[in-house]
Protein backbone atom coordinates (compact mmCIF):
# COMPACT_ATOMS: atom_id res chain seq x y z
CA UNK A 1 0.00 0.00 0.00
CA UNK A 2 0.92 3.39 -0.52
CA UNK A 3 0.46 6.51 1.42
CA UNK A 4 1.48 10.12 0.01
CA UNK A 5 1.68 13.00 2.50
CA UNK A 6 3.29 16.45 1.94
CA UNK A 7 4.24 19.58 4.26
CA UNK A 8 7.15 21.88 4.34
CA UNK A 9 9.78 24.33 5.23
CA UNK A 10 7.91 27.56 5.80
CA UNK A 11 9.64 30.62 5.89
CA UNK A 12 9.03 34.28 6.33
CA UNK A 13 10.77 37.81 6.51
CA UNK A 14 10.43 40.46 9.74
CA UNK A 15 9.70 44.13 9.36
CA UNK A 16 13.20 44.72 9.67
CA UNK A 17 14.28 41.70 7.37
CA UNK A 18 15.83 39.21 9.07
CA UNK A 19 14.54 35.57 7.72
CA UNK A 20 12.92 33.22 9.93
CA UNK A 21 12.20 29.38 9.31
CA UNK A 22 9.29 27.34 11.60
CA UNK A 23 9.36 24.66 13.05
CA UNK A 24 7.15 22.33 14.61
CA UNK A 25 7.88 20.25 18.29
CA UNK A 26 5.80 17.38 17.42
CA UNK A 27 3.32 15.11 19.99
CA UNK A 28 6.79 13.36 20.78
CA UNK A 29 8.59 16.21 21.41
CA UNK A 30 10.81 16.16 18.06
CA UNK A 31 11.74 19.11 15.90
CA UNK A 32 9.59 18.58 12.94
CA UNK A 33 8.18 20.02 9.95
CA UNK A 34 4.02 20.47 9.22
CA UNK A 35 2.92 17.83 7.08
CA UNK A 36 0.42 15.11 6.87
CA UNK A 37 -1.65 12.87 4.44
CA UNK A 38 -2.93 13.96 1.21
CA UNK A 39 -6.45 13.59 1.40
CA UNK A 40 -9.08 12.32 -1.87
CA UNK A 41 -8.90 14.50 -4.54
CA UNK A 42 -5.98 16.69 -3.41
CA UNK A 43 -2.90 17.63 -5.33
CA UNK A 44 0.26 16.94 -3.34
CA UNK A 45 0.98 20.81 -3.17
CA UNK A 46 -2.85 21.43 -1.83
CA UNK A 47 -2.07 19.10 0.40
CA UNK A 48 1.10 20.39 1.69
CA UNK A 49 -0.59 24.20 2.32
CA UNK A 50 -4.26 22.66 3.87
CA UNK A 51 -1.29 20.60 6.65
CA UNK A 52 0.23 23.70 7.60
CA UNK A 53 -2.37 25.86 7.99
CA UNK A 54 -4.01 22.89 9.63
CA UNK A 55 -0.91 22.51 12.39
CA UNK A 56 0.65 26.50 12.47
CA UNK A 57 -2.59 28.49 11.41
CA UNK A 58 -0.53 30.51 8.59
CA UNK A 59 -1.08 30.69 5.54
CA UNK A 60 1.29 30.12 2.57
CA UNK A 61 2.33 30.08 -1.28
CA UNK A 62 4.43 27.41 -2.31
CA UNK A 63 8.22 28.71 -3.73
CA UNK A 64 9.66 25.46 -4.98
CA UNK A 65 9.63 21.79 -3.84
CA UNK A 66 12.76 20.66 -1.77
CA UNK A 67 12.61 16.83 -1.99
CA UNK A 68 11.07 13.62 -1.06
CA UNK A 69 11.47 11.34 1.82
CA UNK A 70 10.62 7.75 1.19
CA UNK A 71 10.33 5.20 3.69
CA UNK A 72 8.41 1.80 4.83
CA UNK A 73 6.67 1.29 8.12
CA UNK A 74 4.18 -1.49 9.44
CA UNK A 75 0.74 -0.68 10.02
CA UNK A 76 -1.32 -3.26 11.66
CA UNK A 77 -4.00 -3.71 9.21
CA UNK A 78 -3.14 -2.41 6.54
CA UNK A 79 0.46 -4.18 6.55
CA UNK A 80 3.71 -2.49 4.94
CA UNK A 81 2.80 0.75 4.10
CA UNK A 82 5.17 2.59 1.41
CA UNK A 83 5.06 6.24 2.94
CA UNK A 84 6.06 8.90 0.51
CA UNK A 85 6.61 12.52 1.80
CA UNK A 86 6.93 15.33 -0.41
CA UNK A 87 8.48 18.84 1.20
CA UNK A 88 7.99 22.04 -0.71
CA UNK A 89 9.69 25.49 -0.04
CA UNK A 90 6.74 27.66 1.73
CA UNK A 91 6.79 31.36 2.09
CA UNK A 92 4.06 32.44 4.99
CA UNK A 93 1.43 34.85 3.11
CA UNK A 94 -0.74 35.35 6.57
CA UNK A 95 -2.43 33.67 8.93
CA UNK A 96 -1.81 33.84 13.14
CA UNK A 97 0.91 31.41 14.41
CA UNK A 98 -1.60 28.94 16.80
CA UNK A 99 -0.19 25.44 16.95
CA UNK A 100 -2.88 22.80 16.69
CA UNK A 101 -3.22 21.13 20.12
CA UNK A 102 -4.48 17.71 18.72
CA UNK A 103 -1.69 16.82 16.45
CA UNK A 104 1.94 18.91 17.52
CA UNK A 105 2.88 20.13 20.94
CA UNK A 106 4.26 23.99 19.23
CA UNK A 107 5.35 25.98 16.69
CA UNK A 108 7.40 28.94 16.80
CA UNK A 109 9.77 31.04 14.34
CA UNK A 110 13.55 31.00 14.49
CA UNK A 111 16.58 32.25 12.74
CA UNK A 112 18.21 30.20 10.43
CA UNK A 113 20.94 28.59 12.17
CA UNK A 114 18.98 28.52 15.64
CA UNK A 115 16.47 26.52 13.17
CA UNK A 116 19.72 24.17 12.16
CA UNK A 117 20.89 24.00 15.34
CA UNK A 118 17.55 22.84 16.90
CA UNK A 119 17.18 20.59 14.32
CA UNK A 120 20.57 18.66 14.43
CA UNK A 121 19.78 18.26 18.23
CA UNK A 122 16.39 17.37 18.22
CA UNK A 123 15.04 16.69 14.77
CA UNK A 124 14.55 13.61 12.86
CA UNK A 125 17.59 12.69 10.82
CA UNK A 126 15.52 12.26 7.41
CA UNK A 127 14.54 16.20 7.89
CA UNK A 128 18.39 17.16 7.98
CA UNK A 129 18.68 17.32 4.16
CA UNK A 130 14.64 18.84 3.73
CA UNK A 131 16.29 21.92 5.92
CA UNK A 132 19.28 21.86 4.38
CA UNK A 133 18.01 22.32 0.75
CA UNK A 134 15.30 24.60 2.30
CA UNK A 135 18.09 26.94 3.52
CA UNK A 136 20.01 26.38 0.39
CA UNK A 137 17.31 27.58 -1.21
CA UNK A 138 17.01 30.84 0.53
CA UNK A 139 21.09 31.50 0.29
CA UNK A 140 21.84 30.52 3.62
CA UNK A 141 24.77 28.29 4.68
CA UNK A 142 24.91 26.16 7.39
CA UNK A 143 27.09 23.60 9.00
Amino acid sequence: MKEISAGGVVYRYTDNGDLQIQLIQDRYGKVSLPKGKMEEGETVEQTALREIKEETGMDGVIVKPIDQIKYQYQHESKGTVNKEVHYYLVEAVGGTLQAQVEEIRGVDWFEPHEAWRRQKQSGYDNNNRILLGALKLLGIQVS
